[in-house]
């Protein structure tokens, strides 16, 4: 039996044909491009259940954890989120509409209004990173308590170099 995947069979494939490259990097980030195609479906499932897809269970987490009274002004939840205003615009309008969350004017400046989680909300919210939760665990269950720590010492360092503002 053999530890190979698909992506050995492709880096091997490319050595054959270009034995003057080193291709490590190829396989690690075929392998990490191969996980998100697996790991994201498998949250949206999670996310489809609550009536949320990802970037609304993202806008509603962002209220969740920004304590009581769980409420910010769209341009936090932009640059939380890494969106721009007009795509923030458009996840706010659904999640008013499924009743997730009320916008309000703001008091301190009537130009601006503030985005506040309702009890709809903060229950969805909350059920759904309950399951969130469970679900990424068992889906890196294949790896031990120090592995994942090591991993997430490793990606971490990976982002800080290719996104200094992560």
């Amino acid at each position: 039996m053999t530890d190979e995947d698909a992506v050995d069979a492709v880096v091997s494939a490319w050595h054959r044909e270009r034995p003057d490259l080193d291709l490590t990097a190829i396989g690690v980030a075929g392998r990490m491009g191969r996980l998100a195609l697996v790991l994201g479906p498998a949250q949206e499932r999670v996310f489809g259940k609550f009536g949320l897809q990802r970037g609304e269970f993202d806008v509603l987490a962002a209220l969740r954890r920004s304590g009581p009274p769980y409420t910010l002004i769209p341009s936090e939840l932009s640059t939380t989120l890494m969106l721009s205003r007009a795509g923030m615009t458009s996840r706010l309008d659904r999640l008013e509409k499924a009743g997730f969350v009320e916008r309000a004017l703001d008091p301190n400046d009537r130009r601006s209004f503030r985005v506040r989680l309702t009890g709809k909300g903060f229950e969805a919210v909350d059920a759904a990173m309950t399951e969130h939760t469970a679900n990424v665990s068992e889906l890196l269950s294949g790896l031990s308590g120090e592995e994942l720590a090591l991993l997430d010492e490793i990606l971490r360092k990976l982002l800080r170099g290719l996104d200094p503002s992560a």
